[in-house]
């Protein structure tokens, strides 16, 4: 009787230690799968940085050509510019030139 005994609880701690094992796997795999989906919004998410990154580039390169327009804007050259383009002004001493159309 003492080998029944021994039996049923050597069967009972094979049976414990496959649960346990089987657990074990079970959790590796849902982490493997964890990890897999992260590394995916990793990659994601290091090409949207990239993106805005090169997106920041190009507005400050285009800040930097709207302040340099600024500043010529101010200037007697740009006024001058306007004034003979849009205005058909021109200085008393000028000739001004024209070709028939």
């Amino acid at each position: 009787m003492a080998t029944k005994t021994r039996r049923a609880l050597n069967r009972k701690k094979r049976m414990e230690f496959r649960i346990i094992t089987m657990t074990v796997l079970c959790l590796l795999i849902v982490a493997s799968f964890g990890k897999m989906k992260l590394q995916q919004k990793n990659q994601q998410y290091q090409k949207q940085e990239e993106e805005l990154l090169a997106q920041i580039d190009a507005e400050e390169k285009r800040t930097k050509e709207i302040e340099d327009l600024d500043k010529y804007m101010q200037t007697k050259k740009y006024v001058e510019e306007v004034a003979k383009e849009r205005l058909g002004l021109v200085y008393k001493d000028e000739i001004l030139f024209k070709a028939k159309e």
